[in-house]
């Protein structure tokens, strides 16, 4: 293993790359090229590698870098810190060969296809000393980030993650593409082991369940559920949750909260601003206070790979650890088995070879 290129090099720049341009690691490759842009940043955008050579040389093209014929010629040019982008299924393998190799790496999520595969990412992530993020993007999301200081005691979710079908991320069901963005979510806000998850999900244009719902308790008493879809006919983003005395309601979409309290008298409706639709629905129900947040607004991704270089350069523990990724890919992989479980009960297969 040679010595992690950054922490030797006297100019302090941080030399970065992407493996996977596909239409995630397209959006890798766009930030860093503007932060590389950027001269306080002191970064550098090594280049990209892909399976699909005629890809990433366009990729390199657009954003002005150069594109590797392979993971060993971008690791030969001295890269420190890389976004790891592929399949799933090869997350082990080219991440493992990035850290054995002493890069740093963000992998996205979900951080493996099997839970054997991700303790193994933790496992060579702590022998090769790396510093390994988990690509949890809705954990940068503004309106995420302003959510955790109301944090008390939530007791009951409703979340809903839609979406237009694209031919994308078919490698993995809907549970594993996009629920697990706000099992991570619902996990963080709640910091309790889950209790017991009951799931229903069908396939519709692809062989893998492309729309779910669960019903999850956790072990706090909390009761979250969750509908996911990629076939849905309109986009939608949102997280709801009930905890004694307020109601939260977050748009990952449009990045805001909406905060109604139980009124402790303390303000009368004279003192609510007439043209705020926060103070409206306060005339629409008396006895509720209504708040809106400050929310700092940066695109998430941008946040996410920031966060991810200082923790590089400063050689401190990731914002999204690996064994939180580790965390939402168990249960997710529990709500997937679930969900099989369901379709063998109630005979689903049959129905659906008999419907063709």
């Amino acid at each position: 293993m040679r010595e992690n290129h950054f922490m030797a090099n006297s100019t302090g720049v941080l030399r970065v790359g992407v493996v996977g341009v596909g239409s995630f690691g397209h959006n890798h490759a766009r930030v860093y090229r503007e932060l590389a842009s950027e001269p306080l940043q002191r970064l550098e955008f090594v280049g990209v590698v892909d399976a699909d050579y005629g890809r990433a040389k366009s990729v390199a093209a657009e954003f002005s870098t150069q594109a590797c014929t392979s993971l060993d010629e971008l690791i030969s040019k001295g890269v420190d810190a890389v976004s790891v982008a592929v399949p799933t299924a090869a997350h082990l393998e080219v991440a493992g060969q990035l850290m054995t190799a002493g890069i740093d790496v963000l992998i996205e999520k979900p951080l493996a296809i099997t839970l054997d595969d991700a303790d193994q990412l933790i496992a060579l992530a702590e022998h090769n000393h790396r510093i390994a993020q988990a690509g949890h993007l809705e954990r940068f999301n503004p309106a995420v980030r302003a959510t955790f200081s109301l944090i008390t005691q939530p007791m009951f979710f409703e979340v809903h993650r839609l979406s237009i079908f694209t031919p994308r991320s078919l490698d993995v069901d809907v549970v594993l593409d996009l629920m697990i963005h706000d099992i991570d979510i619902v996990l963080a806000f709640t910091n309790s082991p889950v209790k017991e998850i009951r799931a229903v999900g069908l396939p519709i244009l692809s062989k893998k369940t492309d729309i779910a719902n669960v019903r999850m308790e956790l072990e706090s008493g909390c009761v979250a559920n969750f509908t996911a879809s990629r076939v849905s006919t309109e986009r939608v983003r949102k997280l709801r949750f009930f905890q004694p005395q307020q109601y939260v309601s977050l748009d990952y979409s449009r990045r805001d909260v909406l905060v109604l309290s139980v009124d402790d008298g303390s303000r009368s409706p004279a003192q609510l601003d007439p043209f705020n639709p926060a103070s409206m629905a306060a005339r629409a129900f008396p006895g509720i206070t209504p708040y809106k947040p400050p929310v700092e607004q940066e695109e998430p991704l941008r946040a996410e790979l920031s966060s991810f270089l200082r923790s590089v350069r400063k050689r401190s523990s990731p914002e999204v650890t690996l064994e939180e990724g580790r965390r939402a890919l168990s249960v997710a992989l529990e709500i997937v088995h679930s969900i099989a479980e369901h379709s063998r009960r109630v005979h689903l297969q049959e129905l659906t070879q008999a419907g063709s």
